[in-house]
This record gives structure tokens, sequence and C-alpha cells, in this order.
């Protein structure tokens, strides 16, 4: 009978425990979804002072509210910080697997961070990576002295770029996004950065981690979470960036891609965390439920046009286009659209892959829309003496 009463105990104690367990697991996923996905019953367009939202790949504006107002956007900074990192490494300028030391600055950094140690030595792409996915100010700051020596320099070229890219209502302190005297930005900016930013497949490579362990030279570990709770609970998105401090609020600049449409939505000044990710998610919703986007001609893809080649080894070129081409719609839109191509006859030899060869424009109702460059897809080489002779003899009549 005690035995029987001890197996009785023992099973009550190991029920209770696993009920203990379901229930705390049900409360963790409960408020990751309201976090995260409670989005049904959201009006996006009464949420936070500010939105945007574009189609990615022809700068479409589906909807927009206050886009130009100079507002805090505190760590969604981070987006052009990430983005000149980028830059660096295409023009060759730093490399990714460059080893960065730890400045004393960049290890006293508050806020969000991965605790590096004064003196370590790190990759730049897993600095890189926690700026990515976890917002990290010490592992930004360690990146910004590498790539320009200093932050102050590194501010300044982040305040270059912004006027390259015309974004005249943005004004950097620093490249983490903690609270400065005139720092600001503004939905519409937001967009244009993020937007280069994307262009890079090692971003992708970084936003879509959920969590991981960040593993320090020293041996130990630091957990790291992605602060865009979007890209597990939204099922489109595969990127984004936060941003919160008491005086921006609740910010998110995001981008999700169904079939061939890549949209970017902004939200600056939201409540909360869940009312930020609510109106987020409604705003995708909002997208992909009222346009489409149709890719009429892809970056790299050869074209069924060929252009005819004087004096080259090869007597026509494949041709390609430098960026995509898409078609662009609203729901129940009756729209004529067509493709308009602006090319020679023939080009002489030699001719380089890349060069451009001419033009394509797509034209919505007799207006121009868009256009693009036409590129030769290849290569042709001048046709030497021997080459020459060599023509002539497979047309000649004995």
């Amino acid at each position: 009978m005690k035995y029987a009463t001890n197996i009785k105990i023992s099973i009550f104690v190991i029920l209770t425990v696993a009920l203990f367990a379901a229930v705390g697991l049900l409360a963790c996923l409960s408020s990751y979804a309201s976090e995260g996905i409670a989005h049904a019953a959201t009006d996006f367009k009464t949420v936070g002072k500010a939105a945007y939202l574009v189609d990615y790949a022809t700068g479409n504006v589906m909807y927009t509210r206050n886009e130009r107002e100079r507002l805090p956007i505190a760590s969604m900074v981070k987006i052009m910080t990430a983005m000149l990192v980028l830059e660096a490494e295409e023009r060759g300028e730093i490399s990714l697997d460059d080893d960065v030391v730890v400045s004393e600055e960049a290890a006293s950094m508050g806020g969000s961070q991965v605790f590096l140690d004064a003196g370590s030595v790190h990759k730049a792409k897993d600095l890189l990576r926690t700026v990515i996915v976890a917002s990290a100010n010490d592992s930004c700051v360690a990146l910004a002295e590498h790539v320009s020596g200093s932050v102050g320099a590194f501010v300044a070229r982040m305040n270059a770029r912004a006027k390259e890219l015309g974004m005249e209502n943005t004004s950097f302190k620093n490249c983490t996004g903690l609270p400065a005297a005139e720092s600001f930005s503004c939905a519409r900016d937001a967009a244009t950065m993020f937007s280069q930013l994307v262009k890079y497949p090692t971003y992708f490579d970084d936003a879509k981690v959920w969590m991981e362990d960040y593993k320090h030279p020293s041996g130990r570990t630091t957990s790291i979470a992605n602060t865009n709770k979007l890209v597990r609970f939204y099922k489109d998105c595969d990127g984004g960036k936060t941003g919160f401090t008491n005086e921006a609020k609740f910010c998110l600049t995001a981008t999700a891609m169904r079939d061939d449409m890549r949209v970017i939505a902004v939200l600056i000044g939201a409540n909360s965390a869940k009312e930020r990710n609510a109106a987020v998610s409604a705003m995708f919703d909002y997208a992909f439920a009222n346009f489409s986007n149709e890719i009429l001609l892809k970056k790299g893809e050869t074209l069924e046009q060929r252009v005819q080649v004087v004096g080259g080894k090869s007597d026509s070129l494949t041709l390609t286009v430098e960026k995509d081409v898409a078609q662009f719609m609203c729901e129940h839109e009756q729209a004529s659209y067509e493709l308009k191509y602006e090319l020679p006859t023939s080009v002489h030899a030699p001719v380089k892959a890349g060069d451009v060869i001419g033009k394509v424009y797509l034209v919505k109702d007799g207006v121009i829309v868009d256009e693009t460059s036409v590129l030769a897809a290849e290569s042709v080489e001048r046709q030497s003496l021997f080459d020459a002779i060599g023509e002539i003899g497979k047309h000649w009549n004995v």
C-alpha cells in the first residue's frame, strides 16, 4: 500500500509540473502573439504619429500620413548604420571578415547591447548581425569606428549619404539612435534608406534570425533575440528595424514579400509594441489585399531581343536589363501596360558585358511610368583578320 501511495504521489507531482509548464508555455506564446500578430481589428490609419507604405520595386505609395514630419526615430537610425557598413564592404573599403577591435567607448554604450569587452576582437560580420538582429549599440559604435576611424567621421558619412538619397527631413547625431538633440527623420526618409539596405542579400541572412547565442572570444555567450517580432509572427515579413525611446515611442520599419510584390511599411510613434506591430501587420494586409505587382523584366535575365554586332566574333548580342521592371496595379484597376524598347539596329565590336546598349520604357495608358537601361549580357570581342578570312571561307563557293 505504501508503494502504491508513493506511485500516486509521484504521478500527481509529474502531472502538476507538466500542467504548470504547459500554462507557462501558453502564457509565453500568448505574450508573443499579443505583441506580434493581433492585428485583425487594427485600424493602422489611426496609429502613431506618421506612417508610410510603399511598393519596393516601383516606388508607388499605397498609404501615407505625415510622411515628411520630422520626428525622432530611435534605433531605426541603425538602418543607415547597417547600410553604410554593407556599402563600404561592396566598395572594398572593408571586408565583413575583418577583425574589429572593440574600443572603450564602444564597450561602454548603454541601452541595447551584446556586452562587448573592451579590447576584444570580433569579426565585422558577427557584429553586424547583432546590430540587425538585436539592435546592439556597442556593436554599432565598434563598426562605425572600423569603417570611418571614428564615430564622428561615420556620422558625417551618414548625413552625407542621406543627402545623396534626397532624405531632406533627416539629421543624424549618432550611429545608434540613442536620444540626442536635433536628431530626427521622417517616415518617407526611413523607407528611402531601408530600400537601400534591402538590396543586400546579407541583410536578409541576418534579419530573419529569431533567437541565437552570440559567442564572445572569451567563450562566454550572450543570448540575442530579434527585436522585430513580425519575422516570427507575420508569415511574409522577412526583415525590419524597430526603435523605442520615451521621446520617439514605438517605431518600426519593416518589409514583407508575397508573390512578386515586396512592400515596405514605416510606423513612427505608436503607444506600445503591441499597437506598433499590429498596425504594421495591418498595413501589410492592406497592401497585399488591394495591390499587385508583376515583374515583367527581371534584372540579369536574358531578353528575347538581340542586337546585331558589326565586326565581332559573334554576329549578335544577348541583352538584359539593369533593374527589374514591374507592373504595379490597384485591385480592379483597368490599365493598359506595354514595354517599349529603344535599341540600335547594330553595335560595333568590341562590346563588354554590362555596357549600356539602349533603354526600355514601361508605358501605362500612354504615359511612361518606369524605365531602365538595356545592357549587354555578354562580351563580344573584335573580329581578327584570321577570323574574317575564316568567315569568308565559310561562304566561298568553289
